[in-house]
């Protein structure tokens, strides 16, 4: 059974920084399309950073320089740096991890960052 457990979230000033893990079970992280996610209230879900199947790293415009993934191949985990916030960056943030036959989703954590 696959399961994504994020965590890290929390309420941040403008400026100030997180960092949010996706511990995984179930499914490889490091043999694996991974990315993190986020949906801000009234808009849709949109991709913030990604893990390619070669290992190589996308960024979403909005949050490059800022935001850094990361991944931990021992403890199955996964990471997304988040630096110089902004009130915008205000979001539910998901993990997903494309296994064979579908994608898989955490349950989401949520940044609120205001002053």
């Amino acid at each position: 059974q696959v399961q994504l457990v994020e965590s890290g979230g929390g309420l941040v000033q403008p400026g100030g920084s997180l960092r949010l893990s996706c511990a995984a079970s179930g499914i490889s992280i490091s043999r694996n399309v991974m990315g993190w996610y986020r949906q801000a209230p009234g808009k849709q879900r949109e991709l913030v950073a990604t893990f390619t199947s070669e290992g190589s790293t996308n960024y979403a415009d909005s949050v490059k320089g800022r935001f850094t993934i990361s991944r931990d191949n021992a403890k199955n985990t996964a990471y997304l740096q988040m630096n110089s916030l902004k009130p915008e960056d205000t979001a539910v943030y998901y993990c997903k991890v494309n296994g064979v036959f579908r994608g898989y989703w955490g349950q989401g954590t949520q940044v609120t960052v205001s002053s």
